[in-house]
C-alpha cells in the first residue's frame, strides 16, 4: 500500500476517503486516533494519513487533486422576505424572524 495524503485536518481526509471509495479505490486510515499524541510523540507523526493499493495510486492522486482543486461555492447574500434583513448567503434561514430563504 501507498499513502496517498496526510492531513492535520481528519474531517477533510475522511472527505477524500469518501471520494476515493465512491470510486470504487478501498482506503485505509492510519493514525486517526493518534492526535491525543502529540507531544510525546512529534506532532507530524500524529496525523492521519490515507492509504491505498499500489495499483489504484495514479488514480487516487488525480481524484485528490481535483477535489482539493475546486473552489468553494460562493453564496450570495439575500434579501429576507419576512423582515427585509440581509442575510450571508451560506445561511438557508433568517437569524432575526426564522423565515425562509426564498426559491431560487
Amino acid at each position: 500500500m501507498k499513502r496517498v495524503h496526510t492531513s492535520q485536518d481528519a474531517l477533510l481526509l475522511n472527505h477524500l476517503r469518501n471520494l476515493l471509495e465512491t470510486d470504487g479505490i478501498h482506503c485505509l486510515v492510519k493514525n486517526e486516533f493518534l492526535m491525543g499524541g502529540a507531544g510525546d510523540i512529534p506532532v507530524l507523526d500524529t496525523w492521519p494519513e490515507l492509504w491505498v493499493e499500489d495499483s489504484d495510486y495514479a488514480r487516487a492522486v488525480a481524484i485528490i487533486d481535483t477535489a482539493l482543486k475546486q473552489p468553494l461555492p460562493a453564496f450570495s447574500t439575500w434579501s429576507c422576505p419576512g423582515c427585509g434583513e440581509r442575510i450571508e448567503g451560506q445561511f438557508d434561514t433568517c437569524w432575526r424572524c426564522g423565515a425562509a430563504r426564498p426559491t431560487r
